[in-house]
């Protein structure tokens, strides 16, 4: 039985898996229909050549793009593809006109990769302070902030690597906003999964996540009527998998993206609730998070090394689940956690036979 009303729909579009595919946060499942549209392109990049193959496909590229706009609200002029996020963060770093001393604030989910990529360059990084110990940013603590000081910008994970805690990043925009402060948002985690029309500066986001579209589809758009200009290079583009997107997208909304976003939410909440106090596992987040990310913080006393051994016995089992290290999220914990990343077509049995396992490898 289904846990999502939706999800016999889901499983019908999908090859059926060889086992319980609970990692959607890694990398969805790709439908029928986007694994045909990337093979028919690359079959017609052999037959007419990739620019001509490309041309051909100009009307339906153009209207994934607006699609794609519409989910995260923004223009499509405004959206340039990459080969994956960090790509997508790395060039617009590259090409942005940022003071060499230039300061960002962060709320504590932030990826550990992103901290790289912002030491590298050599800014003053600061975090933006907690509302709870689920990690939530206080936004009435930011609006005092940001009265007595300003970042160059802020930048946000709207759901982390770590957590499924969803920050408040339309609030966090419009309390930077009125003091003149842009803000960039990491979407790898929440398009697909949850409402992404923020109003931010900036969006960047993968194909391969909760859109369930191909592994090397990346993008970012930057708005150009409130940021300084940006001028990211979008001239060589990945066609295949850009198409593959676009069908993945055109799924989201056919479906109903609120819909979507709704069920996922129910999904969440009901993985939390039949996972609560099992053996000395415990649920990181709310039970009623509105995200399908639930992480689970181990028994006590456990390194990074059991949470992956216990990953791996679970794999044996027909479970798949991510053992998540603290460099994903190394300002908000030094506990290791075992991720459950379940899409529409997770089945209440899956759940059943992970507390079960769960149980007997707790205390």
């Amino acid at each position: 039985m289904y846990v999502s009303d939706l999800g016999e729909q889901w499983h019908a579009a999908r090859l059926k898996p060889a086992l319980a595919h609970l990692d959607s946060a890694s990398a969805g499942r790709s439908s029928y229909g986007v694994i045909g549209a990337m093979t028919a392109h690359l079959w017609r990049e052999t037959e007419r050549g990739s620019y001509v193959a490309a041309d051909d496909r100009a009307e339906e590229i153009a209207r994934d793009t607006r699609n794609l706009a519409a989910l995260i609200g923004h223009t499509p002029n405004e959206i340039i593809f990459r080969e994956s996020a960090r790509a997508a963060l790395r060039a617009l770093l590259t090409n942005w006109s940022l003071p060499v001393t230039s300061t960002v604030w962060v709320a504590k989910n932030e990826f550990g990769p992103n901290l790289e990529e912002f030491e590298r360059r050599g800014y003053a990084v600061r975090t933006m302070p907690d509302a709870d110990v689920y990690g939530h940013v206080d936004t009435d603590a930011l609006e005092n902030m940001l009265q007595f000081e300003q970042p160059d910008f802020i930048h946000i994970c709207h759901i982390g690597s770590m957590s499924g805690a969803v920050q408040p990043v339309a609030r966090i925009v419009e309390l930077a906003h009125r003091v003149g402060v842009p803000v960039v948002v990491d979407m790898a985690q929440s398009v697909g999964h949850v409402p992404t029309v923020t109003g931010a500066d900036v969006v960047y986001g993968t194909s391969r996540k909760w859109l369930t579209g191909p592994r090397g589809v990346g993008f970012v758009a930057v708005r150009r009527d409130s940021l300084r200009p940006v001028e990211i290079d979008g001239s060589d583009a990945f066609i295949a998998g850009r198409l593959g997107l676009g069908i993945a997208v055109r799924e989201l909304l056919d479906i109903g993206q609120q819909r979507v976003f709704r069920e996922l939410a129910t999904i969440g909440r009901v993985t939390r609730e039949r996972l609560h106090g099992i053996a000395s596992w415990e649920v990181v987040e709310p039970l009623d998070e509105p995200s399908a990310i639930v992480t689970l913080a181990p028994p006590p006393g456990w390194q990074f090394e059991d949470v992956a051994a216990a990953r791996e016995k679970l794999l044996s089992l027909g479970l798949l689940v991510t053992a998540a290290d603290t460099w994903r999220a190394p300002l908000a914990t030094e506990t290791p956690v075992l991720r459950l990343s379940p899409h529409l077509d997770v089945q209440r049995e899956d759940l059943d036979r992970l507390a079960d396992a769960l149980r007997t490898m707790g205390y």
